[in-house]
């Protein structure tokens, strides 16, 4: 495939035909040589548009890509989901230049996302935001009324509960395709119990030190223990909470022993703690993670329905030309499975040929519904490969009906 970049005279014009052409149309393994002979380079950009991909491998890739581009943060995230993944792409080197320091830890923060300890004094009424709650999440109005049933009751309930012997807290685990409103979901979830949301950066936990790691994350326990309520929440929780194997390194066992330990082992009195985690990936979660007293409420976030698809158009068109005269209904009809990044990518082409409609008759152009229409024929769904993927694993591997969700979000949508 990469014949043409080989025979190029000038190493330069190889470079050259890589960048121009397309990613998406060539297998993994081409992507994974493109991106390191663009890397050598020293084309990270370029790089990075050639290590798109779910492959763990492809993960790794894009993690190199990010570091040379100065990324750390981004770059860590992606290793270490590829190597919770496939545990044998491990590369020392990469983990060297990605170590965070030991004495980083987690930050516990707010729902406007400020460090508890710094609140000393309260801002003026005037310059609060809103708290999030769940009247900022459009649709998905069967999930939030699970939510608030399984999660929000038992903490403004609690009396009630008590007399029952049913504790607030515990463990639930949100997963779907990415960009469906995981970690807006758990920031409203926060929002409705009024607890203190502990959002965990997950290269703040890990480390390259032996043992560094467990304590990162046992001290974010005990931090989120001496702010009750609080939540603790785990995007990406996969890094974590991997699948354990008679080949993994000491080290990620270990890990994955202290986070079950720190849930429900003894001692760990998690009493109006709620851990929340969220992932794209929850066949990668160690089974050990879904037994009573850990994640043991499971719950699919799809797609946005119809009301939600509404909502975030209505929020996205805000303030565009013409977005007052645009007929949303048939846009929101033909979303169908987009996910909010999907629509995002709608509107962005729609006002990308307004404004190239603006420049050709050089005044300012409303968008219309034409250019929505055109633009959603333009934009293909991410969700699907998501969809597909959790299809095989409810058909082959739906242990104690974990896809049940997923299975009956297919039949309805017949995708």
């Amino acid at each position: 495939m990469l014949r043409a970049a080989k025979d190029a005279v000038d190493p330069g014009a190889a470079i050259d035909w890589l960048e121009a052409a397309s990613p998406a149309a060539h297998a993994s393994d081409t992507r994974l040589l493109a991106s390191a002979l663009l890397l050598h380079a020293q084309r990270p950009q370029s790089a990075l548009g050639w290590a798109e991909g779910e492959e763990p491998a492809l993960g790794v890739a894009r993690a190199r890509a990010e570091l040379a581009l100065g990324r750390r943060e981004a770059a860590a995230q992606s290793y270490s989901r590829a190597i919770a993944i496939q545990a044998d792409l491990a590369d020392p080197a990469l983990e060297e230049a990605l170590a965070v320091p030991a004495e980083t830890s987690a930050k516990i923060v707010d729902l406007k996302g400020r460090p508890v300890e710094a609140q000393i004094a309260p801002e003026p009424e005037t310059h609060r935001r809103p708290t999030i709650t769940f009247k900022d999440v459009g649709g998905l109005d069967d999930l939030k009324a699970e939510v608030r049933r399984k999660i929000i009751l038992p903490f403004t309930r609690k009396a009630l509960f008590d007399k029952f012997k049913k504790r607030a807290g515990g463990g639930i685990l949100l997963y779907g395709p990415p960009g469906c409103g995981k970690t807006m979901l758990a920031r409203a979830t926060a929002g409705e119990v009024d607890a203190t949301f502990v959002s965990v950066a997950i290269p703040e936990i890990l480390s390259k030190w032996l043992g560094e790691s467990e304590k990162h994350l046992a001290s974010l326990f005990r931090e989120a223990r001496s702010k009750t309520p609080a939540v603790l929440f785990f995007d990406e929780i996969e890094a974590l909470a991997g699948r354990r194997s008679i080949s993994d390194s000491h080290h990620t066992s270990a890990l994955v022993s202290t986070f079950l330990s720190e849930m429900d082992g003894v001692g760990a009195d998690n009493e109006g703690v709620l851990v929340l985690a969220a992932t794209n990936v929850p066949w990668a979660i160690d089974p050990a993670f879904r037994r009573q007293g850990r994640f043991d409420r499971v719950l699919f976030v799809p797609p946005p329905d119809a009301p939600a698809r509404a909502a975030v158009l209505e929020l996205m068109l805000a303030d565009r030309p013409g977005a007052e005269g645009l007929n949303i209904a048939p846009i929101v009809n033909a979303t169908s499975g987009f996910s909010s990044a999907d629509l995002a990518q709608v509107v962005d082409v729609a006002c990308d040929l307004a404004i190239e409609q603006s420049l050709d008759e050089n005044h300012v152009v409303d968008l219309t519904n034409a250019h929505m229409t055109e633009a959603v024929r333009a934009t293909r769904p991410t969700t699907l490969e998501w969809l597909t993927e959790a299809r095989n694993y409810a058909k082959f591997a739906n242990e104690g009906g974990l896809y049940d969700d997923v299975v009956a979000f297919l039949d309805k949508h017949k995708r």
